[in-house]
């Protein structure tokens, strides 16, 4: 697996390097016949250290893990523990994933735009509260993909990635869908077609 190990504003020992890299291998291998990649960035906020993992294990298969301590070894194993976490809970579906992959269409191709909330109304004023908010420049364009997916498999994938929405067509009826996660902790669906 191919590991990138970076600090913002870090000096990173070589002896931190090395137990990233054994640490990512060891799960890698508990639950992947191989991974593909992983980014790992160290950063320090005020008086602690942050550790934030990404980790592509698969087409279409990402996994994040973010953790904070005083020091970057424990931060790193906070972050580790949060993928570790994930993936003992969908063990037996991400090997079904890695089984099925093969037969699986190819996503749909989609972008992501970022966009930057305009903070005045022009004449240097912000806009009152509660009022509506322009969001009109593009920060980012990122490719994304639109897998098709059964419910159970679009929140897996969400709960992996640490993400707050997916979009992904059913593969039950064809439709597009969007799973999120709600305010109170739950998991919302949106299914246009509304036979579930």
């Amino acid at each position: 697996m191919q590991i990138t190990v970076s600090g913002k504003q870090v000096d990173l020992s070589d002896a931190l390097r090395t137990r990233v890299q054994q640490q990512l291998d060891t799960i890698a291998s508990k639950y992947f016949d191989h991974a593909l990649d992983a980014q790992v960035t160290f950063s320090r906020a005020r008086s602690f250290f942050t550790c934030d993992i990404n980790m592509r294990a698969g087409r279409g298969l990402l996994l994040r893990g973010e953790g904070e301590a005083a020091d970057a070894h424990s931060a790193f194993d906070d972050a580790a523990e949060h993928i570790a976490k994930r993936l003992r809970r969908y063990r037996r579906r991400v090997n079904e994933h890695a089984r099925d992959i093969a037969q699986r269409e190819r996503p749909e191709a989609a972008r992501q735009y970022i966009l930057r909330q305009e903070e005045d109304r022009g004449n240097g004023e912000a806009a009152p509260a509660g009022r509506s908010v322009a969001y009109a420049t593009v920060v980012a364009e990122v490719p994304a993909e639109i897998a098709r997916l059964s419910v159970g498999d679009a929140v897996m994938r969400m709960d992996l990635a640490d993400q707050p929405v997916l979009m992904f067509r059913n593969s039950a009826t064809g439709e597009l869908n969007v799973v999120y996660r709600r305010s109170d902790g739950h998991i919302g669906w949106i299914d246009p077609s509304g036979t579930g």
